[in-house]
Formats: structure tokens, sequence, C-alpha cells
């Protein structure tokens, strides 16, 4: 079976730790996919609950991680032959730690997203303004 990264491709952050994730975790069969450009899979995730504005997703057959729980299972199951993802991965494999440090994530996700003008919901195609103060 396949295990499906599905990550935020607006968020550098995200993109990046994406690709290295699929080239050098060690992981064989490791698909990503930016479910910012995936309507079709978004809604299926935001049907099971599985909202991609709070965070990343693992699939693999039936199961689901979401969140800092993905990145911890992500994380146990890497073999990384970079010094980056090895890092990575000792600090996120246990859970607690993972759902601990994860909120910190999601914040530079935040700021990221921010600084290009796109909300971290990606069912929102940007941030909205507020006009009122224009006057």
């Amino acid at each position: 079976m396949t295990l499906t990264l599905v990550y935020d491709g607006g968020c550098p952050f995200c993109r990046q730790f994406a690709l290295r994730s699929e080239l050098l975790s060690g992981i064989p069969d490791l698909n990503i996919v930016d479910g910012r450009v995936d309507h079709a899979l978004r809604r299926e995730l935001n049907r099971r609950r599985l909202p991609l504005k709070d965070g990343a997703v693992l699939l693999d057959g039936d199961r689901s991680w979401h969140g800092s729980d993905a990145v911890a299972e992500l994380s146990r199951r890497m073999n990384a032959s970079d010094p980056l993802l090895q890092g990575l991965s000792t600090l996120f494999r246990n859970r607690t730690t993972a759902s601990r440090l994860y909120p910190a994530l999601l914040l530079a996700r935040r700021m990221a997203l921010a600084s290009r003008g796109l909300s971290p919901d990606p069912d929102q195609t940007a941030l909205s303004r507020n006009t009122d103060d224009a006057g």
C-alpha cells in the first residue's frame, strides 16, 4: 500500500519538508500531494474531518493521521539519509513531543502563508482583508 502525505503546497516550509521526505526519508513509495491544488482530495479530507487548514494528513489505505499525529507517524517510519530529516524524525517521532511542538509549526505556516497573501485555509482563496480601514 502506498503511503500518501497531503500537505499545503502554499507553505514553503511544508513544501520543502514534503519534497525532502519524498526524496530522502527512506520510506519506499511515499507519495506527496499538494492538497491546496487537489480540490477533490481536499473535499474528501474535509468530509472525513481531516481539514488541511489544521495540518498535514498522512494516509495509508483506510488509516489516516492528521496534524501532529501525521508528523509523528511519518517520523516513526523514516529511515532518513538526510541530516535535517534525521533530526526532525528524532524530534517528532514521539507523539507527545510532536503534539507539544506542532502548534509552533502551524504558527510558522500561518506566517509564511500570510506573507504570500494566502489563507491558512486552502478552501479560502486569499486572506480576507479589512477594507473598512481604508477611509
